[in-house]
């Protein structure tokens, strides 16, 4: 009888980080200098060629992508919504300080408006207050855009709770930081706003959305059209503020035009206060056989 044999060793090639440290303690000469040597991943001036497009794409995909699964996140709850509509609290110096009429009656509607950071924070706080279904997954985690406002008040009630939130930042024209209340071991950053859209999707199970300007629209519709074409399975999307959404899109008026059908309506429910939205989140899981709680 022959003895067992030792377990073999993992590896035989050297991993990455090995020849990375290794090309550091190379003698310098005119070729080890030149960008050329440089190990290709180490190479950011060729890693931001033209071409190399696609393979920032991958990276933009793979990089949350492996995080989130270390992290055990297995669903999310997304939050759409304004950058600009300030906390109740801040309401009143924007108008304070408000420079002539037109600028004050825009003040005067952001305070109309406030009350919906106060809703979602504490739809954050509840979703994230959750009992776990799994000691190894972690469901309806908090996820928003990461910078002011609407995407503050999310990250914020998540955090009230004693719990991680997602941010999904992009670098844009202007300065955007991530708000103080996501968690940093799950705060992102993208180049291409196509792969952040992916991901705030990929891992969706319901989406809120307030109200807000053209990025927000822009999320919601191509949202809807996802689960209207059937590219996504249909799941619970609850908009904050009829009014608001009457005013600026007018659904009714697109089903009497005839460029959306009437259940189309159904893709979407409205409302107004966060109680009411969990409530709708929850019956619409257990009513698919599974439960939210």
């Amino acid at each position: 009888m022959t003895e067992p044999i030792s377990t073999p060793p993992e590896r035989l090639f050297p991993d990455a980080r090995t020849d990375v440290q290794s090309a550091r303690l190379e003698t310098i000469t005119p070729q080890t200098a030149s960008p050329a040597y440089q190990l290709a991943f180490q190479d950011k001036d060729f890693l931001l060629r033209e071409d190399l497009r696609p393979v920032r794409f991958q990276l933009e995909l793979l990089k949350p992508e492996l995080l989130l699964d270390e992290a055990g996140i297995k669903s999310t709850l997304v939050f759409y919504g304004s950058a600009r509509i300030p906390a109740p609290d801040e309401a009143d110096a924007l108008i304070a300080v408000a420079p002539n009429p037109t600028a004050r009656a825009i003040a005067e509607r952001l305070k109309a408006n406030a009350r919906y950071y106060d809703e979602a924070r504490k739809l954050a706080f509840i979703a994230s207050s959750q009992p776990p279904l799994d000691q190894n997954e972690r469901h309806y985690v908090v996820c928003s855009g990461g910078g002011p406002s609407i995407m503050e008040a999310a990250n914020r009630g998540a955090a009230e709770a004693g719990q991680q939130s997602i941010g999904l930042n992009i670098v844009l024209a202007h300065e955007q930081v991530p708000n103080s209340y996501v968690t940093p071991e799950l705060s992102f950053r993208f180049h291409y706003f196509a792969l952040r859209k992916m991901h705030f999707l990929m891992r969706a199970r319901a989406v809120a959305v307030f109200p807000g300007g053209f990025g927000t629209l822009d999320e919601l519709m191509e949202l809807l059209t996802l689960v209207q074409t059937g590219k996504m399975e249909a799941l619970p999307i609850v908009l904050f503020g009829k009014a608001f959404w009457d005013r600026i899109v007018g659904f009714d008026a697109l089903v009497e035009e005839g460029v959306i059908s009437p259940d189309d309506l159904n893709l979407f429910r409205m409302v107004e206060t966060a109680d009411e939205a969990w409530a709708y989140i929850a019956d619409f899981y257990e009513s698919d056989g599974a439960d939210c709680n």
